[in-house]
């Protein structure tokens, strides 16, 4: 790596808890000049302007998330105990696994009427997401553990929601009790189809 990827590197690394936590309609140049301690000019030899490092850093965040969920996956052998896995990893939104909180979540609530190629970015991680969990428990059916007869699409996205509601719950009461609620309904439905 060339030390201009590297600076590069250093700022998109810095930045993302920024942005991840302020937004990008909050998130100064000047504060990314404060974390990097670089000048604005030497930010803009890297960075076009504010909105591509905003785009660089939002992926940058995405695949974090996608990093961190699917190593917790990774130590998981069957379905079923990945299925806990997705939700286990995530089910601490006080302490987030991404600094600032899910960033579909952030990013996506602060586009959606605003920015389309934020809101595009954000429902691509949303539609892979889902199919990650679609994914898991077809290959359980495929495999014997679970009923064939489970509309496994369907809870895919009811997974996927309450997961993400509860990460909007538990940050803005400032605790994680209510994901643990939500855990609980998730296994209970998880379960009924088990064979």
């Amino acid at each position: 790596m060339t030390k201009g990827e590297e600076t590069r590197q250093m700022i998109i690394k810095s930045a993302a808890p920024i942005f991840n936590k302020k937004g990008i309609a909050a998130t100064a140049m000047s504060d990314i000049m404060d974390a990097t301690k670089l000048s604005k000019g030497s930010l803009y030899v890297h960075f076009e302007n504010k909105d591509e490092l905003a785009l660089t850093v939002i992926d940058y965040n995405m695949q974090l998330l996608g990093s961190r969920v699917f190593e917790a996956l990774s130590k998981a052998s069957s379905a079923r105990d990945k299925l806990i896995a997705y939700i286990d990893v995530l089910s601490t939104p006080v302490n987030p696994i991404v600094e600032g909180g899910c960033p579909m979540l952030n990013f996506g609530m602060e586009a959606d009427d605003t920015n389309e190629v934020v809101t595009k970015k954000v429902n691509e991680g949303v539609v892979f997401s889902q199919q990650i969990i679609s994914d898991i428990i077809k290959k359980g059916i495929d495999e014997g553990e679970f009923s064939n007869e489970w509309n496994y699409k369907d809870f895919a996205v009811v997974m996927f929601a309450m997961i993400e509601g509860g990460q909007l719950i538990c940050r803005v009461a400032r605790n994680n009790r209510k994901m643990q609620v939500i855990k609980a309904n998730l296994l209970e439905q998880i379960s009924r189809w088990e064979l």
